[in-house]
């Protein structure tokens, strides 16, 4: 899967989020990704994950095996 329809799915449910993709296996099926969003504020890490794993969820089921998720809020990113 290209890393930009990823990045594309990702800001429909977080608009302002930066997105860093690593594809890790250089098959874009295994991806590393890196999440800045003040969507993210006042969630646990369970409930982040979640919320892009939900953007990916068809995804998830074929083009994409592996998503690795670093998600942060703008804050976190500075420290």
């Amino acid at each position: 899967m290209k890393p930009e329809a990823i990045v594309e799915k990702i800001r429909v449910v977080l608009p302002d989020a930066v997105v860093d993709l690593t594809d890790l296996t250089g098959t874009e099926d295994h991806w590393q990704a890196t999440i800045v969003s003040a969507g993210f504020v006042g969630r646990t890490m369970l409930e982040r994950h979640r919320l892009v794993m939900a953007a990916l969820s068809e995804e998830m089921k074929g083009p994409i095996h592996a998503l690795t998720l670093d998600a942060r809020t703008p804050e976190e990113s500075q420290k």
